[in-house]
């Protein structure tokens, strides 16, 4: 069994009121956050000239922030930075750089004074700067046998904060990143199906959540014979698909389904990847990781809806009984399916897992998976992907893929798609054996297992890998995905009845 870690391990509180010898004394690091031009507040804080002096160094230099130490008995760590950035994308990027350059400061505990800015901008500096200390005062899997341990960010306090700071959010959201980020940074020989699974049990049995396991035999008596396809070349007979359930009410069901391809190593089966191709593959599970993260994060919010999260847990192996190009395979839903890569197995297990989540009648089903190289092609890997069974969404998504810092860009689903993937002897090819648009015709073959009614939205997570972290995350490996969706269901939309009657309406 894995030793699970503290998810959550900084602990954040805010006050009104600003900062004063006393507290200075007490901090390792203090960042003072000011907007251009403004030196009134400054000279209202401990040590206020000083603190002008180095705004006015890191102007003339050109710098974001300048770095000295206050005159206490401590030499308490000083950092000032101007910040003018809007909520989003830029605001997480600037937070990441302020927190960096504290952290040269390796501080335990650290105090961020929010002076003179406007309610606005200091909402969006304060929500910023927590989740960039969230991320980064979290330790990702180190298995080196001689490690030097640093000192660890433990505390944040907020200083100044005319309105209230919504430190329970932020906890939630860095709660659900931090989940999404260390189950995808496992080694595969330590992340396997079966360890996956109970860790995702524990976890729920702390949280206060139910788990149900649809195993191998499960599956097979449902009709599941795209996930079993998959399945069928691993050396043990473990795979299955986790329900997870949050019910704030014990009598209600879910409105809302999250489902993720939990495939915890790709080698690509009988079509085997090149090695290069395969370094990575572990990480071909942060799908299912960034379902598990959003619904921790929703739970840990008390939203009043219910959750489920349906985590498709597999290897695609190759072996002796390894599925083959020109299988023939039925789906849960009766679909049948010809193969013709086997590599594009995220499709055959998010199939099969979306017809089971289906079943339940949720308002909306939103689905995330390392699907295609396709959408890394189309969008780097900044943004991530969404397709959706309802145009109106896409509005929706890029609203709270630009509020949240999680960008996305909605993609195209006319049926006329469908005809690149129309097969001789079967309801629909796989895949198309031209690569051209993989993302769209992986989404348009996904369509198929979600019923007409039911508003849905894939996301494509070009964007959960990037060399050297991206936005707040310092991390290459980002968890995108769970600030997406809390924002679209917290603050775009109230839940998913709303998200679902707007789209419909």
């Amino acid at each position: 069994m894995i030793e699970l870690p503290h998810f959550s391990p900084l602990r954040a509180t805010a006050t009104k009121l600003p900062p004063n010898r006393e507290a200075l004394d007490r901090l390792d690091h203090l960042l003072v956050v000011a907007p251009r031009d403004d030196d009134s507040a400054l000279a209202r804080l401990p040590h206020g000239k000083r603190l002008a002096t180095l705004r006015a160094r890191a102007a003339r230099n050109g710098d974001d922030f300048a770095c000295s130490r206050a005159p206490n008995a401590r030499a308490t760590g000083l950092t000032v930075g101007t910040f003018a950035a809007e909520r989003g994308f830029a605001a997480l990027s600037w937070a990441a750089k302020a927190v960096r350059e504290c952290l040269r400061d390796k501080p335990r505990s650290l105090g961020i004074a929010l002076a003179g800015l406007r309610a606005d901008a200091e909402r969006a500096a304060a929500e910023s700067l927590l989740a960039a200390a969230g991320a980064a005062a979290f330790a990702l899997p180190n298995f080196k046998s001689k490690t030097a341990r640093a000192p660890r960010l433990g505390t944040v306090r907020v200083f100044g904060a005319r309105e209230a700071i919504d430190l329970r959010s932020a906890r939630a959201q860095t709660l659900g990143n931090n989940v999404a980020r260390w189950f995808t940074a496992l080694p595969p020989n330590m992340l396997t199906t079966g360890t996956y699974r109970e860790c995702i049990e524990q976890i729920a049995k702390a949280r206060g959540l139910s788990a149900r396991f649809f195993g191998e035999r499960d599956l097979k008596k449902l009709g599941a014979g795209a996930f079993l396809a998959v399945a069928q070349g691993n050396a043990t007979r473990d795979a299955g698909i986790v329900q997870l359930k949050y019910r704030p009410d014990r009598t209600a069901g879910a409105t809302l389904a999250l489902v993720g391809k939990g495939v915890v190593f790709d080698t690509g089966g009988t079509n085997l990847k090149p090695f290069t191709g395969m370094l990575e593959m572990h990480t071909d599970m942060q799908g299912s990781a960034v379902a598990l993260g959003t619904l921790l994060a929703l739970a840990e919010l008390g939203v009043p809806f219910g959750v489920d999260a349906w985590i498709a847990i597999t290897e695609n192996r190759l072996g002796a009984d390894a599925y083959k190009p020109q299988d023939l395979v039925k789906a849960l839903n009766g679909t049948t399916i010809q193969v013709i890569h086997t590599d594009a197995e995220g499709r055959m297990v998010l199939a099969d897992t979306l017809a089971l989540a289906a079943r339940e009648k949720p308002a909306v089903i939103i689905d995330y998976a390392t699907l295609t190289g396709s959408c890394v092609s189309a969008l780097t890997e900044r943004y991530s992907g969404v397709f959706t069974n309802r145009r109106p969404a896409n509005a929706l998504l890029e609203r709270a893929g630009a509020e949240s810092g999680e960008r996305v860009w909605p993609f195209p689903m006319d049926e006329d798609y469908d005809e690149l993937l129309k097969s001789d002897i079967a309801d629909v090819k796989q895949c198309s054996v031209e690569t051209a648009g993989d993302h769209i015709l992986g989404a348009r073959f996904l369509s198929r297992f979600v019923p007409k009614d039911i508003p849905w939205i894939h996301v494509d997570l070009s964007a959960g890998q990037h060399k050297g972290g991206l936005a707040h995350v310092p991390t290459d490996i980002t968890g995108f995905g769970v600030r997406l969706t809390v924002e679209l269901l917290t603050r775009t939309t109230a839940g998913p009845s709303d998200l679902a009657r707007r789209l419909e309406a």
